[in-house]
């Protein structure tokens, strides 16, 4: 038995340093965008309907998938960006939903949390598909700030806010929220406390009391 939790948040939120946190106290983690990567290598069915949709202009000079070029392509305009998550989301959803088979029959014999670590999360309509959502949110200007600290221009940073859900939306969303503000230790302390509520959920499930 699997307890399925969705966990996402905005660019530069810290929700990957979150999932690894997870994983290293038990947790089993599937990231979304590594089961992009394996969508998109060649033969794959992201890969074909890329190739389908834009031709060899988003392929590398191996005949790989340019993820630079594609968002040059496909991401420059909100029409874009919706047909490209159109072609892609449902093909990640059965792919993460292939997964979570696959583990549910590995773990038969006991009961485990499972999070998919995803950015779009909620808006290709995660919350039917999972038994909680946790959502990690930290205040604006701490998130421009880690983004810039990144390399990434402050232009850059409210364009592709601009293309993910309102903060406040997301976080009306969520069974629970993680704050990072702070440093790491404040995140594990978090996801520490998160984890426990995680952990009364799946023995809720487990004992039939589950809602």
């Amino acid at each position: 038995m699997i307890l399925r939790v969705g966990l996402t948040g905005g660019i530069a939120s810290g929700k990957s340093t979150a999932a690894r946190l997870f994983r290293d106290r038990g947790c089993i983690v599937i990231d979304a965008d590594a089961v992009v990567r394996d969508l998109y290598r060649p033969g794959e069915p992201g890969y074909r309907a890329l190739v389908a949709t834009w031709g060899d202009r988003v392929l590398d000079s191996n005949g790989e998938v340019d993820r630079r070029a594609l968002s040059r392509i496909a991401l420059s305009t909100p029409e874009g960006a919706a047909y490209l998550n159109s072609l892609t989301h449902p093909l990640v959803i059965e792919r993460q939903n292939r997964l979570m088979i696959e583990i549910s029959a590995r773990h038969s014999d006991r009961s485990t949390i499972v999070i998919v670590e995803a950015t779009l999360l909620i808006e290709s309509g995660g919350k039917s598909r999972y038994d909680r959502i946790v959502v990690v949110d930290l205040d604006p200007s701490v998130q421009l700030q880690r983004a810039v600290d990144r390399g990434m221009s402050a232009d850059e940073v409210e364009r592709r806010r601009s293309r993910q859900m309102d903060r406040w939306a997301r976080v009306a969303m969520a069974d629970y929220v993680i704050r990072n503000d702070g440093g790491l230790a404040e995140l594990e302390a978090e996801v520490e406390r998160v984890q426990e509520r995680l952990k009364e959920d799946l023995r809720a499930l487990r004992e039939g009391t589950f809602k």
